[in-house]
C-alpha cells in the first residue's frame, strides 16, 4: 500500500514544489513508483516534471469535483517510476464549489483510495495557503513534510501549520503525523540562518532532515526546462541533497 505524504506550508517562495518534484524523482530513480498530486493552481509542479499545463484535458480539479475518475487524469512523465495528477488553474475554482458539497474535506482521500495500492510513494504538492485545498491533502495524507527557509517569518508560519495539522488529526485524519521539516535554499555563512536552525533543533530537533537543501542557480533553472534536478544536472549538490533526503523520507515512512 503506498504511503502519502504531502509536502506543505502556507508560506509561498519556500521551495515546496522544488522539493516535491526532485523527492518524488529520487523516488523513482530508486526504484519506486511515485505519483505527484499537482495541488497547486499555479500547476508549478505539473510544469516543473515537462506537462504543458495548457494541454491538460482532466486535472486534479476535475479529479476533486468528481467530474473525472483520477486514473484517467494521471499523465506519464518522461521520467523513470514517475506520474503525475496535473492541475491549472482551474483549481483555482475548486474550493469555492466544494465548500457546500458534503465531505468536501475528503474529496481527494476518496480519490487517491482507489489507486495508492499502484504506487509506492504518492506526495502531494500542496498550495501556499491553509484552505480547503490543503485540508483535502492533509486529510488524504500518511505525513506532511514541512520545506521551510532559515528565516523568523518561517517559524511563525511553521507554528501556524502545526495547529493545523493537530486539528485534521482530531477532526479528519487521526494516522496524520508531521514527517520532518526539511530547510531549503540553505546559506550556512549567514548568521541569522545558525540562529534560526538553533531554534528548530531545540523544539523539533528529531522532525528536522539531516540534509538541507542549499541554494542553487541550477536548481532554479531546472524548472525552466520541465526537468527535476537529478536529470537536469544530476551531479549538482542540489541532486545530491534530494537523493539523500528522499533516502532518508523512505527510512523515516
Amino acid at each position: 500500500m503506498g504511503k502519502i505524504i504531502s509536502f506543505a506550508n502556507q508560506k509561498g517562495g519556500v521551495g515546496k514544489s522544488t522539493s516535491a518534484i526532485n523527492i518524488a524523482a529520487a523516488l523513482g530513480q530508486m526504484g519506486k513508483k511515485t505519483l505527484l498530486v499537482d495541488l497547486d493552481p499555479q500547476g508549478n509542479t505539473t510544469s516543473g516534471v515537462g506537462i504543458n499545463k495548457k494541454q491538460i484535458k482532466t486535472s486534479s480539479y476535475d479529479v476533486l469535483i468528481a467530474r473525472a475518475d483520477v486514473q484517467s487524469a494521471i499523465t506519464n512523465t518522461a521520467f523513470t517510476n514517475l506520474d503525475i495528477l496535473p492541475s491549472n488553474i482551474t483549481l483555482a475554482g475548486a474550493e469555492f464549489e466544494l465548500v457546500d458539497t458534503e465531505n468536501r474535506e475528503s474529496r481527494l482521500k476518496m480519490a487517491l483510495d482507489k489507486i495508492k495500492d499502484i504506487y509506492d510513494y504518492i506526495i502531494i504538492d500542496c498550495p501556499p495557503s491553509l484552505g480547503l485545498l490543503t485540508l483535502n491533502a492533509l486529510g488524504a495524507s500518511n505525513g506532511v513534510v514541512v520545506p521551510m527557509l532559515c528565516e523568523y517569518f518561517s517559524l511563525e508560519g511553521l507554528t501556524q501549520l502545526m495547529i493545523t495539522i493537530r486539528e485534521v488529526k482530531k477532526r479528519f485524519n487521526p494516522t496524520l503525523d508531521l514527517t520532518g521539516i526539511l530547510i531549503t535554499m540553505y546559506n550556512g555563512r549567514l548568521n541569522l540562518s545558525a540562529e534560526v536552525l538553533h531554534e528548530l533543533k531545540k523544539f523539533y530537533s528529531d522532525k528536522l532532515f539531516k540534509t538541507m537543501v542549499p541554494r542553487s542557480v541550477r536548481l532554479s533553472e531546472a524548472p525552466s526546462y520541465g526537468e527535476p534536478i537529478q536529470y537536469y544536472d544530476g551531479r549538482s549538490k542540489c541532486a545530491e541533497a534530494y537523493n539523500e533526503v528522499a533516502r532518508e523520507l523512505a527510512i523515516r515512512i
